[in-house]
Formats: C-alpha cells, structure tokens, sequence
C-alpha cells in the first residue's frame, strides 16, 4: 500500500467523513449553470466601525447557451463578522440588466425557464437564480432573477428583456428564439 497521511487514512475509517466533505464541497461552488461571475464593482452602504461595511455588488456573466448576450446583476452582501465568515442570509433584492454583445448564436436547444445562473445566498436554504426563456412572437429573450428559499420562497424579483437584433456584417442570419426551445 503506497503511503497515507493520517488524514486519509481518517477518512478511510469514517465513512461519514467524507460525505460531509462532498456535502461541503457542494455547497462551497455557488455557480451551477454558468462560470462565477465577474465582480465588476461594490460599493458601501452602511458603515461598521470593527467588521466589514454592508455592501451593494455589481457582478458580469455571459449566458453559457446563448453568445452574444451578458446580464449584470446587483446584489446587496451584509457585513458584519458573519457575513465576513460567509454565514450571514443575504437580502432577496437583486437587481438584474441584460443586453445583447454581439451577434446571437444558439449553442443548443432550451427549455423556457432554464436555468441561466445560480449562486448560493445563504449558508444552506437560499440561493439566487437567473432564469431565461424565449417570448418566440417578439423574438426576445427574457430573463428573470429570483431568490428562493427552501420552506417560503420570496417574491422578489427582476426581469429584463433581450431584443435580438442583427450585429455588424451578419444582419441577414438573425436567429429566432423559437426555433430552439424545446
């Protein structure tokens, strides 16, 4: 038997040990539908003399099924220690701005409201959803932010809507959204 530290060998002998660790580890990648976002600024809004400030984020993410379009969302992350230590349940008001970057191209067909984005927005019952669907008679994408929680849900949301329009040279090979939902 090739050489273990004495945390593998712990490991081994603890079956629980590790499915706690993969239940960590599942809930320690907040992005399930598309890459992290990228932080474009914050800003503070409430000021703590000892722990971090109250924030408001503003994050950038590419739609991973659809080139061409980017959203920006806004959301507040609570200061504090516990919220330093990544315990705090951040506030369900998400803000949401998604616009068309360049020409549109369908990767793969789609269900209406899939899943665009998803990140974690509490230790273990809330997270954020970006979701995306196709209004097929307008030839707009739509999108829609919301955070849920496991037992009560929440009302709070924002929609924004993508137009597809020709860009640059391609103005003749507009794509419908139609022709790729499922």
């Amino acid at each position: 038997m090739p050489f273990q530290t004495r945390s593998e060998c712990d490991i081994r002998r603890r079956p629980w040990t590790s499915a706690m660790f993969a239940l960590a580890l599942s809930f320690a990648s907040p992005a399930l539908a598309a890459d992290e976002p990228d932080l474009i600024f914050r800003r503070s809004t409430v000021f703590k003399w000892v722990s971090p400030n109250d924030k408001l984020a503003t994050y950038g993410v590419d739609d991973p099924e659809v080139e061409g379009v980017a959203c920006h969302f806004t959301v507040p992350e609570k200061g504090g220690f516990t919220g330093w230590l990544g315990l705090a349940e951040q506030v369900s008001d998400i803000s949401l701005a998604c616009r068309q970057i360049g020409p549109i191209h369908f990767k793969a067909k789609m269900e209406q409201g899939d899943d665009m984005f998803r990140q974690r927005r509490s230790l273990f019952f809330k997270k954020m959803q970006i979701v995306r669907g196709c209004d097929a008679k307008r030839n707009v994408l739509v999108y829609m932010v919301y955070s849920d929680k496991l037992i009560e849900g929440s009302p709070k949301n924002s929609t924004s809507s993508v137009p597809i329009m020709p860009w640059g040279a391609s103005e003749s090979s507009v794509q419908k959204c139609g022709d790729f939902i499922q």
